[in-house]
């Protein structure tokens, strides 16, 4: 019993963490080091996309690689401590959240691509090169970052079903696409009037 009772204390002390590190807005501080703030620039998103086209390439990739870490790094530590391995599903979907449900900005935040990248690296690498993939393709033919995001999305959770996903990652997988798409939903909507902007390398 005294196991487990410190085995659940220490599963919520590493989500409260996970959502902590999430919840670090990696683009916005980047942004602000460069003495713009990137919520009132662009599409106003404080992910790699908005940082790439407002503050520059180098700051954009380096948004991109800090928000993947979030999500990382913390699924790792739990795959290699003494938790039980099906807890890093939920970790990883604490980081995510805290990531677009930042504590740090009043509960919002970014649309989560990177951070859920992270995160499935770590859970199911093969299903990440799937949406991967996809994503490549969808950015060759149309030149959308929100299109190929949201196809990789959508991609996931079947990707992670059938390479044998266990049903907690499983689970966490529909959860963290379903989120996307949805913070997604005004690229939807530019998307579906030829309004949305393409990507320019």
């Amino acid at each position: 019993m005294t196991g487990d009772a410190s085995t659940i204390v220490a599963l919520c002390i590493v989500i409260g963490a996970s959502y902590l590190i999430g919840s670090i807005p990696t683009g916005l501080l980047l942004g602000k080091a460069y003495g713009i703030d990137v919520r009132n620039e662009g599409s106003g998103n404080i992910g790699a996309t908005n940082l790439y086209r407002t503050v520059g390439r180098k700051v954009g990739i380096i948004t991109l690689i800090g928000d993947c870490l979030k999500g990382l790094l913390p699924v790792l530590l739990v795959k290699f401590s003494a938790l039980p391995p099906e807890f890093a599903a939920w970790v990883g979907l604490a980081a995510f959240c805290g990531h677009v449900f930042s504590l740090f900005l009043k509960f919002k935040g970014g649309k989560g691509v990177a951070t859920a990248l992270g995160v499935f690296l770590a859970l199911s690498p093969q299903a990440v090169a799937v949406a991967i993939g996809l994503f490549a393709v969808v950015m060759f033919l149309w030149r959308y970052v929100s299109l190929g995001s949201i196809c990789a999305a959508a991609a996931m959770p079947p990707a992670v079903f059938f390479l044998g996903g266990n049903n907690n990652v499983t689970a966490v997988t529909v959860a963290i696409a379903v989120i996307v798409i949805i913070r997604h939903r005004e690229n939807i909507k530019r998307l579906l009037s030829g309004t949305e902007n393409k990507f320019k390398a």
